[in-house]
């Protein structure tokens, strides 16, 4: 198939440092183009890809400080993409809904992944003004917030098979892998080790609008005994931070849609304590690849199960249902169904309401 990825411009594909969007993005399109697919990824001039990259800025977004108005370069991505509908048989946005209003008209079968958290009041009308676009989720607890969507599918977030080492020993250590953020419950991971007389590494980015929260709540827990800050890590360094760890711990305090260190910490052999919040429960398996637990009492009493766990079968279950591959295959299920319609639906705006319809006019 000839298919377009549109990646968000704030990272490069794949990010330098954190980014999961883009991450998974890049996963994505160097799997289909092993595949043998035609792949062409619309994403920053720093990106890295087997596929043909359309460069629509030099670096990524957050890396260029001489940008000041962020929407500025995707309208021009959007304009390159408009440019070349006719080069595809599938487009796959990754850039939540900005796309919307032109691709209603497009001609060119096309879908959304939507990558982030979707419990936002504004978000609502605007998906209502759109219930005829395909919409793919995360997983399924992501799309609750707009059940009424036109959702044509989940597909959990996958990497590729190599790249990461298990290991099936480790250093005693806990660990809190991403973002400092409340939602990601950094402080709530320093209390559980602290509890459990465990030593902490953190390896996380602190974005700006994150700061104060990291200054006035976090830094000041890690002066206590046993708290390693280690800051922002690479793709390279991840087997051996998470593979060293005796769990992941995930206190998370939000509705998280997937949770892409979870998957990394199976990878790893390293099994994952988190609390049942969003998509938790689908890609954990309570008592196989970690304990799904409701606080942090629950969450200090499964760090003294961790022994029931093998690393070796968390290591397998990853391998069953979290491969880069198995995503691209789900990925391709969904394009198969969208392009296989003899006249390519497009979305018209007929009596005030969305709908598809073909060459022939509006469908019935």
């Amino acid at each position: 198939m000839r298919i377009a990825q549109v990646a968000p411009l704030a990272e490069a594909v794949p990010p330098l440092l954190y980014g999961g969007t883009e991450r998974i993005v890049s996963y994505l399109t160097e799997e289909l183009v092993a595949l043998g697919h035609d792949v062409t990824l619309f994403a920053s001039g720093d990106s890295r890809t087997d596929a043909r990259l359309e460069a629509i800025v030099p670096r990524a977004l957050r890396l260029d400080p001489s940008v000041r108005d962020a929407l500025a370069p995707n309208v021009l991505m959007l304009t390159r993409v408009l440019e070349r509908l006719s080069e595809f048989d599938i487009v796959h946005f990754h850039i939540d809904h900005l796309h919307l209003p032109v691709m209603r008209s497009a001609g060119v079968p096309f879908l959304t992944t939507l990558h982030g958290r979707l419990d936002l009041p504004e978000i609502e009308p605007l998906f209502r003004a759109y219930r005829e676009a395909p919409f793919v989720s995360i997983s399924d607890s992501q799309r609750r917030p707009l059940h009424f969507a036109n959702w044509i599918g989940t597909v959990h977030h996958g990497l590729p098979e190599r790249l990461l080492r298990p290991s099936f020993r480790h250093s005693g250590y806990l660990a809190f892998l991403g973002r400092i953020s409340p939602e990601k419950g950094p402080e709530a991971a320093i209390r559980i080790a602290r509890a459990a007389g465990m030593p902490l590494r953190i390896a996380a980015k602190v974005d700006q609008a994150d700061r104060e929260y990291f200054e006035t709540v976090v830094r000041p827990m890690l002066d206590q005994p046993g708290v390693e800050f280690v800051g922002e890590i690479a793709e390279a360094e991840k087997s051996d931070f998470l593979g060293g760890a005796a769990a992941l711990l995930f206190p998370i305090q939000w509705p998280e849609p997937f949770g892409l260190v979870m998957i990394e910490a199976m990878a790893c052999g390293t099994p994952v304590i988190a609390f049942n919040r969003g998509s938790v429960p689908e890609v954990l398996e309570d008592g196989v690849t970690g304990f799904v637990v409701e606080d942090e009492t629950g969450a200090l009493a499964a760090l003294h199960r961790l022994d029931r766990l093998d690393r070796a079968t968390i290591r397998q279950r990853f391998e069953a249902r979290f491969t880069a591959r198995r995503m691209a295959e789900d990925y391709l299920a969904l394009y198969r169904r969208l392009a296989r319609t003899q006249e390519r639906p497009r979305l018209l705006v007929v009596g005030g309401r969305p709908t598809l319809a073909g060459p022939e006019g509006p469908a019935a």
